[in-house]
C-alpha cells in the first residue's frame, strides 16, 4: 500500500517552498520520521519526513520544482520491507531449537 508523502505547513505565511534535494531514493529503506527530502524557501530550511516506515517509491516532484503547501511529492510503500525482515527470524529459531535439542542426547549415549 502506497502512502502519499505531502508538503507539511512551512511557516503562517509560506505558501510554497523548492524541492532542495531527495535525502532518499526510490526502493531505499525509509523509517517513520525519517527525512527523506529537504524543501527551501527564502525564509526557512526544512526537512520533510517520512509518514509511515517502508520502501521509497517514485518522487512526484524533482530538485528545483516548486511545490505548495499540501501538495503531494512521493509515495512511501509501507509493509513491504518491514513483512520480509521478521519472516527469517522465526525459521532460524527452528533449528537452533533442534540443534539443541540434538546436543544433549549426544552426551547421554557417551556417559555410559
Amino acid at each position: 500500500m502506497a502512502t502519499e508523502v505531502l508538503v507539511p505547513t512551512l511557516g503562517e505565511s509560506i505558501t510554497e517552498a523548492t524541492v532542495g534535494e531527495w535525502l532518499k531514493q526510490p526502493g531505499d529503506p525509509v523509517a517513520v520520521d525519517e527525512a527523506i527530502a529537504s524543501l527551501e524557501t527564502d525564509k526557512v530550511s526544512v526537512e520533510v519526513p517520512s509518514p509511515v516506515a517502508g520502501v521509497m517509491g517514485q518522487h512526484a516532484v524533482k530538485v528545483g520544482d516548486t511545490v505548495e503547501v499540501g501538495a503531494m511529492i512521493a509515495t512511501i510503500e509501507s509493509g513491504d520491507g518491514a513483512a520480509a525482515a521478521p519472516a527469517p527470524a522465526p525459521a532460524q529459531a527452528t533449528p537452533a531449537a533442534t540443534a539443541g535439542e540434538q546436543a544433549p542426547a549426544e552426551p547421554k549415549g557417551d556417559a555410559p
